[in-house]
């Protein structure tokens, strides 16, 4: 028999994620969303209700997370429920219901969010970067391009000829405002 567990939601942070990580060393962020639902009732009038929904998300994406989204951030998070049921200290039995994550993107606009902290990306890593091989003139039987190690490369402006109206606007910084979506 088929099954399907899928919880996808768009709505705000309500708080800041809590990062804690567990005695073997994986990570694990903890937040929340609200999701709002508008409708008409019976009178004409307009009826709002907010759903909370906790949401965790595990290893690097539970990093990410708690690097990047903050409280009022809206976000898409798409991944499986989880029930969780447990003894409290007083006896008493508890339950929780969560959303495990499995992607979480930040719709918000860099600094639209709580706190007015502006986004940065991460440091530039020493890895190697590949580049598109060079043209050659193509010999019988050729593929037409040449072979290019990549264990230590690292991309150069040698690699592409620029014209005059390129150089003038590389000078210029992309404000992530003007990117229409």
């Amino acid at each position: 028999m088929l099954s399907l567990n899928r919880a996808t939601i768009i709505g705000n942070a309500t708080r800041d994620p809590e990062m804690r990580y567990t005695p073997n060393g994986q990570a694990v962020s903890n937040f929340a969303v609200a999701t709002n639902r508008r409708w008409t009732g019976n009178t004409g009038e307009t009826q709002e209700q907010a759903e909370f929904h906790e949401i965790v998300a595990w290893g690097k994406l539970g990093e990410i997370v708690n690097q990047y989204i903050k409280k009022g951030a809206k976000v898409y998070v798409e991944g499986r429920i989880q029930t969780r049921t447990w003894e409290a200290p007083d006896g008493s039995r508890r339950q929780r219901t969560e959303i495990i994550a499995e992607n979480v993107i930040n719709l918000s606009p860099r600094q639209s969010f709580g706190g007015g902290e502006e986004y940065s990306p991460p440091e530039a890593s020493n890895a190697p970067v590949a580049s598109t091989p060079k043209p050659k003139k193509p010999i019988s039987g050729d593929s037409g391009f040449e072979e290019v190690d990549l264990t230590n490369s690292k991309p150069t402006t040698e690699d592409k000829p620029v014209s005059k109206t390129e150089e003038s606007s590389q000078d210029d910084t992309i404000d992530l405002d003007d990117i229409p979506f």
